[in-house]
């Protein structure tokens, strides 16, 4: 399994930005997420979503961002918007041999396969 992420870069508060992750080697239907990192802390969950539907995301973001898999090409976005400063990070592009949890994102150690990464910094 390969995941390639794109789309990272710079905005400024209230813009908005698109993260691609290009995946290669996954069943179908499986779930696929970001987490995002930011200085000093753990990855946190972000947003998740699988072919059967179910979406999930962090508290944080939601209203703001969407997830969602272009099947045709194997291909998970996250589109976000009304970007805020705390929105800085990198942002990790993950997977999983099995669906998503329903309501919920679930840790970091329940995917797999990871990403190398894409830095997103949220400017005033």
């Amino acid at each position: 399994v390969q995941l390639v992420e794109s789309g990272g870069g710079s905005a400024q508060a209230g813009g908005s930005l698109r993260l691609s992750c290009a995946a290669s080697g996954l069943i179908f239907n499986s779930c696929m997420g970001w987490f995002r990192r930011s200085v000093g802390d753990t990855r946190v969950g972000i947003a998740s979503t699988d072919g059967n539907g179910r979406t999930s995301y962090a508290d944080s973001v939601k209203d703001r961002f969407t997830v969602s898999i272009d099947n045709a090409d194997n291909t998970l976005y996250l589109q976000m918007s009304n970007l805020k400063l705390e929105d800085t990070g990198m942002y990790y592009c993950a997977a999983r041999d099995y669906g998503c949890y329903a309501g919920s994102i679930g840790p970091q150690r329940d995917f797999s396969y990871w990403g190398q990464g894409t830095q997103v910094t949220v400017s005033a």
